[in-house]
């Protein structure tokens, strides 16, 4: 009881055992805080050290330091995957995705660090470099008078979360010096839903600066359709779970046939992701859906090829095909 209010607590416990896992205080407090940090994150209650956890801290810890020296070496690059759409083949737009190109170990997948640099917070300067380096990538294409098509960045909750994220946002678009910066923002459902209210606000002062709004993996998490009828947004992505799946999953397709009625029944463009035949493709484009995404078209590429598909493209005027 906290002055007259009761607070109901909850527990985690680790526990490294003497000799086993120390012959020194210090050891056993370092190992029992290492199944300590592993227990929060895997939700355990009770977790006793394992020589494993060590080894996984050590691992964190090193990569910690490497993406570090990435920031500061300017390590990181965007790659771009076409968006098309599904009638035409015609590219409306591309996705930015971050790689780390590691002097050691070459183009690392983002799955390897994306989640580190969330959690240590290192996700804000990238994030941000991210959005920078979109904006001055298109104005490059632009230069060059190729037809440069819109750019979206993905935000994490991180980034969302931080009361300057507008600021930020609305800071970056001046260095496209055009009134259409061009510029998308993809968040996921679940992130919106974290805090519904401020975050549809943020949206809103992000759309009413020249950007579109997609939501991202769609289906994939908790969403109220209350919620999702005041979003500011301009395209639904479905996730490539569900187009993976449905020709050989009747409830997958079902699903997927529903979020693009849903969709257009809020006057949304529908993006499916992950495609990768054309069997896909046909039975998207039966369902309405508007643009596709995946390496049915093409994989994702460095600035340099694709601005030479962009050249190619203002050359032939012709519609996108499979690119290898």
């Amino acid at each position: 009881m906290v002055e007259g209010t009761p607070l109901r607590m909850s527990a985690k416990t680790a526990v490294a055992v003497y000799p086993t896992d120390g012959t020194e205080p210090v050891s056993l407090i370092r190992n029992a805080e290492a199944a300590l940090k592993n227990a929060k994150t895997t939700g355990d209650r009770l977790l006793f050290y394992a020589p494993y956890l060590t080894d996984r801290a050590n691992e964190a810890l090193a990569l910690e330091n490497q993406l570090k020296r990435a920031i500061e070496q300017e390590e990181f690059v965007l790659y771009y995957q076409p968006k098309v759409d599904l009638e035409t083949r015609k590219l409306l737009g591309v996705e930015a995705l971050i790689r780390w190109q590691s002097p050691q170990t070459g183009l690392v997948p983002p799955m390897k660090f994306i989640p580190l640099l969330e959690e240590t917070g290192m996700i804000i300067e990238v994030g941000h470099w991210a959005l920078r380096q979109a904006i001055l990538d298109r104005g490059l294409w632009l230069a060059r008078h190729l037809q440069a098509p819109r750019i979206a960045v993905n935000v994490s909750t991180v980034q969302l979360q931080r009361s300057d994220f507008v600021r930020t946002v609305a800071n970056v678009l001046k260095l496209a010096g055009t009134t259409d910066p061009g510029l998308d923002i993809e968040v996921t459902e679940s992130l919106i839903m974290k805090d519904a209210t401020g975050n549809i606000g943020k949206l809103e002062a992000i759309r009413d600066l020249g950007v579109r709004i997609a939501i991202d993996d769609f289906g994939t998490g908790y969403s109220s359709l209350a919620y999702l009828t005041k979003l500011p947004a301009h395209t639904l992505k479905i996730d490539r779970s569900f187009v993976i799946s449905m020709l050989e999953d009747p409830g997958a397709m079902t699903l997927v046939s529903t979020i693009i009625s849903l969709a257009h029944s809020l006057k949304l463009i529908v993006v499916a992701e992950g495609v990768e035949s054309e069997e896909q493709a046909k039975f998207l484009r039966l369902l309405r859906c508007d643009q596709m995404q995946g390496y049915l078209i093409s994989k994702p590429l460095s600035f340099v090829d694709m601005t030479a598909w962009l050249g190619r493209s203002r050359t032939e005027q012709e519609p996108v095909r499979r690119s290898s």
